[in-house]
């Protein structure tokens, strides 16, 4: 792409940055997710093991500090990625407006 200005330059870089950013908080979202998951499948089946029902397999992974942790670790890397997402989507916005609105 070429730039008219450093201005404009500056202000598309920022927002490439920021993607890359909520990209990266995104993947670890992922992850925390995952983590939740492969948690909550052990631990059934070792419930399941036990004798112990399914219903009471969920309630005592959804108290415990494993579950708890993965949820969290989710919840914070998805507002970080919605935070990056909408900064670049202000310097996009940015850029354009110096593209079209500067000699």
């Amino acid at each position: 792409m070429q730039y008219r200005n450093d201005d404009e330059r500056a202000a598309w870089e920022l927002a490439e940055f920021m993607i890359q950013q909520a990209r990266l908080m995104m993947r670890e979202a992922e992850k925390a997710l995952e983590s939740w998951k492969l948690g909550k499948e052990m631990n059934r089946q070792r419930c399941a093991r036990r004798g112990i029902n399914t219903t009471d397999a969920e309630i005592r992974w959804a108290a415990s500090a494993s579950a708890k942790n993965a949820i969290t670790n989710n919840s914070f890397h998805v507002s970080l990625a919605t935070m990056y997402y909408g900064a670049a989507t202000a310097n996009y916005a940015r850029a354009e407006y110096l593209r079209n609105n500067r000699p």
